[in-house]
C-alpha cells in the first residue's frame, strides 16, 4: 500500500497538467475543460471567433522570418543570437563606428521595430503561432497546423535557422553594454508559442516535437543561471512577475515540476507582499507614465501564475502577506472600471480595456465576487471580438 501512494504521489503532478477527458491535448496556459466547452458552443462567440479566424488567415500569408534574417548583429556577431536594442538610443555622429550608443530622450529609433533586429520579428513570430495554435484547435484545419509547424521548425529546430536559447544580447546599448536583464520580458511571447506547441502537437513529428522541448528547456536553465537571467529575477516590478511566469511556464512544459512549485513559491513570497499595498495598489506601476497599463500587463501575468499554481498545487490566488494579496490588486482595477473618477494616475492616458477585460473575466471565475460582476457586465459588450472571449 505504501508503494502505491509513493507511486501517486509521483504521478499526480504530471496528471494535473496533461489531456482533459474527450481530447488528446496536454493544456498549460490554457482551461482545457473551458475550451473543450466554447468549441461546443462557437455561435455564443461569432466575434472572437472571426477576430481569431482573420488573424490566422494573416499569419498562414506570412514568410518564415527567423532571426537569422536580422541585418544588424549583436557583440558575438552570431546571427543566431537573439538581438534587440534600446529604442532611444542612436548611433554617436561623432564617432566612424558610430560607437557608442547615445541617447536622445524621447526620439524613438525606428531600427529597435524594424527586420534589422529581432524584437518585432519575435513579436510578429510568436502572435502568428500562438493564433495559428487556436484556429487548428477551434476549426481542425490542417492549414493551419501545418503552417504553425513550419514556423516552429525554422525558430527552434533547423540549425540553419534555429534562435540560440539565450537573450544574452537583448536591449543592448552598442559600444556600452552588450545586453540587459531587463530584455528578457520578450520572451513572455514564448509562453503562448509554448501553447500552441501542444496544441499541433500530433502535426509534429517526435524529433521535432523533442527538440523544441530541449530548445525550452536550454533556455529556462539560461534564464535561471546567466547574470541577465538573475538581474531580471531580481527586478521587483512587472519585470520580476513576467520572469516569474516564463520560469514556471517553460519548467511545466519541459517537465521540471519542482522548478515550477519552487519559483510560484518564489512568487508568493518575493512578489505579492512587495508589489501590492493592503488596498491593492502596484505602487511600481503607478509611477509609471502609463500607470493603467502597466497595473494591468502585471496582473496579466499573475493570470498566469495562478493558473499554474492549480497545475502543480501552490495557491497564489489566495496567497496573503498579512493584509496584502493578489485579489486586492484585482479589485482595486476593478473599482476603477466602476468608478473612472477614482482612477487618479496620468489623466492624459487612454485607457485601454482589452487587457483589463481579460483580467476581470479571471478574477471573476476566480474569486466569484460581486464587483468582478459588475466590472465584466461593464466591458463585455465592448470587447466581444476578443479572441480571450474564447478561452475563458
Amino acid at each position: 500500500m505504501k508503494k502505491v501512494r509513493i507511486l501517486l504521489s509521483l504521478l499526480i503532478p504530471c496528471l494535473a497538467f496533461n489531456a482533459t477527458a474527450n481530447s488528446d491535448v496536454r493544456f498549460i496556459s490554457y482551461d482545457g475543460e473551458k475550451l473543450a466547452e466554447n468549441k461546443q458552443q462557437l455561435d455564443k462567440y461569432s466575434s472572437a471567433m472571426d477576430t481569431l479566424v482573420s488573424s490566422a488567415d494573416k499569419a498562414l500569408k506570412r514568410k518564415i522570418d527567423p532571426v537569422v534574417n536580422k541585418t544588424l548583429l549583436p557583440a558575438s556577431g552570431n546571427k543566431h543570437d537573439y538581438y534587440s536594442f534600446g529604442p532611444y538610443r542612436w548611433p554617436n555622429p561623432d564617432t566612424k563606428d558610430g560607437l557608442p550608443y547615445i541617447r536622445k530622450d524621447g526620439v524613438y529609433n525606428m531600427d529597435t521595430k524594424t527586420s534589422a533586429t529581432d524584437k518585432q520579428r519575435m513579436i510578429t513570430f510568436a502572435h502568428a503561432v500562438k493564433n495559428l495554435g487556436l484556429a487548428y484547435y477551434f476549426t481542425g484545419k490542417k492549414s493551419y497546423s501545418e503552417k504553425a509547424r513550419e514556423q516552429l521548425v525554422a525558430w527552434f529546430v533547423d540549425p540553419d535557422t534555429r534562435m540560440n536559447p539565450n537573450l544574452q544580447y537583448a536591449q543592448a546599448i552598442p559600444g556600452i553594454v552588450d545586453g540587459r536583464g531587463i530584455g528578457i520580458i520578450d520572451s513572455r511571447l514564448l509562453i503562448g508559442v509554448m501553447d500552441s506547441v501542444e496544441l499541433i502537437r500530433t502535426q509534429l513529428s517526435e524529433q521535432e516535437y523533442n527538440s523544441i522541448v530541449k530548445w525550452y528547456s536550454d533556455y529556462t536553465k539560461w534564464l535561471l543561471t546567466s547574470g541577465n537571467g538573475i538581474e531580471e529575477s531580481r527586478e521587483h516590478n512587472n519585470h520580476g512577475t513576467w520572469f516569474d511566469a516564463q520560469v514556471v511556464a517553460f519548467s511545466i512544459f519541459t517537465n521540471q515540476i519542482e522548478q515550477a512549485k519552487q519559483r510560484l513559491r518564489l512568487t508568493q513570497m518575493r512578489r505579492i507582499g512587495n508589489q501590492f499595498d493592503i488596498e491593492g495598489k502596484q505602487l511600481a506601476e503607478l509611477e509609471r507614465t502609463k500607470p493603467w497599463h502597466y497595473s494591468n500587463f502585471n496582473l496579466e501575468a499573475y493570470n498566469l501564475l495562478g493558473h499554474y499554481g492549480e497545475l502543480v498545487d501552490v495557491d497564489v490566488w489566495n496567497y496573503r502577506a498579512g493584509n496584502h494579496s493578489l485579489k486586492n490588486g484585482y479589485k482595486y482595477v476593478a473599482n476603477a472600471i466602476i468608478a473612472p473618477n477614482s482612477w487618479n494616475y496620468n489623466a492624459k492616458e487612454k485607457r485601454d480595456m482589452k487587457t483589463a477585460y481579460t483580467n476581470m473575466l479571471i478574477a471573476q471565475y476566480v474569486y466569484k465576487d460581486e464587483v468582478f460582476d459588475q466590472a465584466v457586465l461593464i466591458l463585455k459588450e465592448e470587447q466581444k471580438g476578443l479572441i480571450n472571449n474564447l478561452l475563458f
